[in-house]
């Protein structure tokens, strides 16, 4: 879908607010994209107008209990950029981001492209495209105040709230299955939340398939390098300063970050 020129407004918002970390409020009832596919262009645009390396993409609402929280009844996903990206152990301060909420994320970076194409994909061939899977913290932003949050179409023109993305161990022996695989989140040595892999559409990688069979019908693919964060497993938990979270995969991959005043 080409970029709807009405909406130049809205992506000249959304630029500005990217480049000035800032929150911007909602937009007139005319610039709210009239369905996804509208939405996905703007962001598209505004992605390419920002002209920052892209990191990959995110996935959101790929369990019930989100979907059900942002009153959708499909995965939404947005593009993520490379900026925003650190390892574990991280620090951010508080005062710099835009009303976080902390997501436990599996992590998947590809080896090869998975391009468009005229055939749909199937879960083989992602899985064989997968170099390696890591425990992660998506940090999750919005442009727009999250107590007084626009139609879902400005929030898919954002990027669907894509943040920071902090990288932790690796997880090894995923190509066995991480279906079972319990994830726990805890927030100063307490425990807040907790999951498993088979709470994000069944598998955990399942979100690639479908995020690799919408951008085949987009006509670009996935691309060789890029991570793709799969939805969280534990919800979406706001954050304060001084607040300390540390999530673990299994055993023992670990993801740990400190949110300073």
């Amino acid at each position: 879908m080409q970029f709807p020129t009405r909406l130049e407004a809205l992506a000249d918002q959304l630029v500005a607010a990217r480049r000035e970390a800032r929150q911007i409020g909602s937009p007139a009832p005319d610039l709210v994209p009239r369905g996804a596919d509208e939405a996905y262009a703007v962001n598209r645009e505004v992605a390419a107008r920002l002209g920052w390396e892209p990191l990959g993409w995110k996935i959101a609402g790929t369990t019930e209990a989100v979907r059900t929280k942002l009153n959708i009844d499909a995965p939404i996903y947005g593009r993520t950029f490379r900026r925003f990206a650190v390892r574990s152990p991280a620090r951010f301060r508080r005062a710099d981001l835009l009303d976080p909420l902390v997501e436990c994320e599996f992590f998947v970076t590809l080896a090869r492209d998975l391009p468009a194409r005229p055939e749909p994909w199937r879960m083989d061939e992602v899985i064989a495209a997968i170099e390696s899977v890591h425990a992660g913290i998506e940090v999750a932003e919005c442009s727009f105040p999250n107590a007084a949050l626009p139609p879902l179409g400005a929030i898919l023109a954002d990027g669907s709230a894509s943040g920071r993305y902090v990288f932790g161990d690796p997880i090894p022996g995923w190509r066995d299955g991480l279906a079972d695989m319990p994830v726990v989140l805890e927030i100063d040595g307490a425990l807040r939340r907790q999951g498993r892999g088979a709470d994000v559409m069944g598998d955990p990688l399942r979100p690639l398939l479908w995020l690799a069979e919408e951008r085949r019908r987009w006509g670009d693919g996935l691309r060789a390098g890029e991570t793709i964060s799969t939805g969280s497993t534990t919800g979406m938990l706001p954050i304060r300063a001084g607040q300390s979270v540390r999530a673990t995969f299994g055993a023992d991959a670990v993801v740990e970050i400190a949110f300073d005043a």
